[in-house]
């Protein structure tokens, strides 16, 4: 197989502070996979709290995260609760179709955390219900689709973090890897 080599230096400007994807009981190896190439690719920070529906050797999720795996930051919790005494200070913005907010009213700012549920049922109750303010969701027009699918989920509220940090306070310019 072979590798593919083509890639274009695009200039951004990094926050100084890592965002932070956490993923509360994922279940489909192939979207974890996805969503710490991602985290890989922006320097983001991947928590897992367990239980994983999948051991962390899966074949699909390594297959999915091609050989990027070294390059992602990935903390594990063995519990919501866990998780709330291990990781840094932080605002939390909960992912949810529960959320009556849009993804883009919320102001996400760099070291923020992105919190995702489960590909089955989402965020727990008591998780969302003791973050009422924090919950939002990705708009999407009516019809016959509930939600969106996990790692595409993360994407679109990473890159939308991104984009709100991109001329905040604490920017710094620097380029891409590879240069």
């Amino acid at each position: 197989m072979k590798t593919h080599t083509r890639r274009h230096t695009i200039p951004f400007v990094w926050p100084c502070k890592p965002f932070h994807i956490v993923l509360v009981e994922p279940e489909i190896p192939p979207n974890t996979g996805n969503i710490a190439r991602l985290c890989a690719a922006t320097g983001t920070i991947l928590h897992l709290v367990e239980p994983l529906g999948f051991r962390l050797t899966d074949v699909a999720l390594r297959r999915a995260g091609l050989d990027y795996w070294e390059a992602v930051d990935i903390r594990r919790h063995g519990s919501w609760a866990e998780y709330l005494r291990q990781a840094p200070e932080c605002r939390r913005h909960f992912f949810s179709t529960r959320g009556s907010r849009s993804l883009f009213d919320a102001r996400i700012e760099p070291g923020d955390a992105l919190v995702f549920g489960s590909e089955s049922r989402g965020l727990p109750d008591a998780v969302l219900d003791g973050h009422p303010g924090a919950v939002v969701g990705i708009p999407m027009k009516g019809g016959s689709v509930r939600s969106l699918n996990l790692a595409t989920a993360a994407g679109i509220a990473l890159y939308e973090a991104l984009r709100q940090s991109r001329a905040g306070p604490g920017a710094e310019e620097s380029p891409a890897a590879g240069d």
